[in-house]
């Protein structure tokens, strides 16, 4: 089993930053490959990013935030962290990290993923 709590939400003007934790217990965490995602209202939901295990040094970014956002990961504090720069009102919405344990070198946002955390909301203000 394995928990994950996210932080760092909240209100940014846009074309600021805004950077995300996500903070792991359980065990075998660091084993786990860690993504991204994010809900708006009325929108389905999308894979951010995600990052591989700590034996990979993969990452992955969706298009839409290439070049503005980078994931990266502690593992001496449990912790993922996903740093979004040049913000965009569309870049708004509730945003969750989950688990999910494969024998892979790559990860990937389009699968099911174990666990996840409840969230955390970023807003954009135009």
């Amino acid at each position: 089993q394995v928990q994950l709590v996210e932080s760092g939400g909240g209100l940014v003007q846009t074309g600021g930053s805004l950077g995300l934790s996500c903070t792991g217990s359980g065990a075998s965490w660091d084993a786990y490959k860690i993504g991204w995602f994010r809900q708006a209202p009325g929108k389905e939901r999308e894979g951010v990013s995600c990052i591989g295990d700590r034996f990979s040094g993969f990452k992955r970014y969706a298009d839409s935030v290439m070049g503005r956002f980078t994931i990266s990961r502690d593992t001496a504090k449990n912790t993922v962290y996903l740093e979004m720069d040049s913000l965009e009102p569309e870049d708004a919405g509730n945003y969750y990290c989950a688990a999910v344990r494969e024998y892979s070198w790559e990860c990937q946002m389009n699968r099911v993923y174990d666990f996840r955390g409840q969230g955390t909301q970023v807003t954009v203000s135009s």
